[in-house]
């Protein structure tokens, strides 16, 4: 059992990720404050911390950097939607990763197993994953909805498998466009959003509202199915 300290003051916040990790299989314990935090980590060192960053007094920022000081424990932030400075900040100050609240605890218990497995080698990614309705099968380059194959062309299975690699964290066009197709021009951008409303076609029942991959205005896209 992955041994996970969250810090969050938000009483409502903590208590329902604390139970939704739990259920996950992962030991939780919290604490409300960056402070409270620091000793906790002091007293009990845990596998990995999740950290909001707006705490009072210490705030997450200075705390995942006293975090960094004393060792290589892996941390993920919660940030706000649409606070890119901040999360920006968040990362220079040496987190591992982000997850954008609201978070849901099954994004972010896929997000701290995935960060433990490259902090620590824990084994390598799983082939077949599950997501909803979908089955994505990385081995075999497969994808099934409701057990129904879906012939998908090459460049929108590379888009889907690397949504699919970190639902709920928002990539960036220009991410996609480069880690998908290999470019790096703005003005070949056009072919991320071009991808993403092909790949809505064949994944979504209604892709006028779709489930499985939404839009973060003025950025990009994230994938966590609805």
């Amino acid at each position: 059992m992955p041994r996970v300290l969250l810090i969050e003051d938000d009483d409502s916040v903590r208590e329902a990720l604390a139970l939704g990790l739990r259920r996950q299989g992962h030991e939780v314990r919290t604490a409300a404050t960056g402070e409270e935090g620091l000793e906790r980590a002091r007293q009990e060192p845990p596998e990995l911390v999740v950290l909001d960053l707006m705490l009072p007094g210490i705030d997450g920022f200075e705390v995942c950097r006293q975090l960094r000081r004393s060792g290589p424990t892996p941390v993920i932030m919660l940030t706000a939607l649409g606070d890119d400075v901040d999360t920006v900040l968040g990362l220079e100050a040496g987190a591992d990763d982000y997850v954008v609240k609201p978070a849901k605890s099954r994004v972010l218990d896929a997000r701290i197993r995935a960060v433990l497995r490259r902090a620590t080698g824990h084994g390598p990614e799983p082939e077949r994953e599950a997501h909803g309705d979908l089955v994505l099968d990385r081995s075999a380059l497969t994808v099934t909805k409701r057990g129904v194959p879906l012939p998908l062309p090459p460049s929108e299975l590379r888009l889907l498998l690397e949504l699919a690699a970190a639902p709920g964290r928002v990539f960036s066009r220009e991410q996609l466009l480069d880690s998908v197709w290999g470019l790096g021009r703005q003005e070949d951008i056009r072919l991320v959003d071009a991808g993403v409303n092909r790949l809505r076609t064949r994944l979504e029942d209604t892709p006028s509202t779709p489930r499985y991959i939404q839009t973060v205005r003025g950025f990009g896209y994230r994938f966590g199915p609805l």
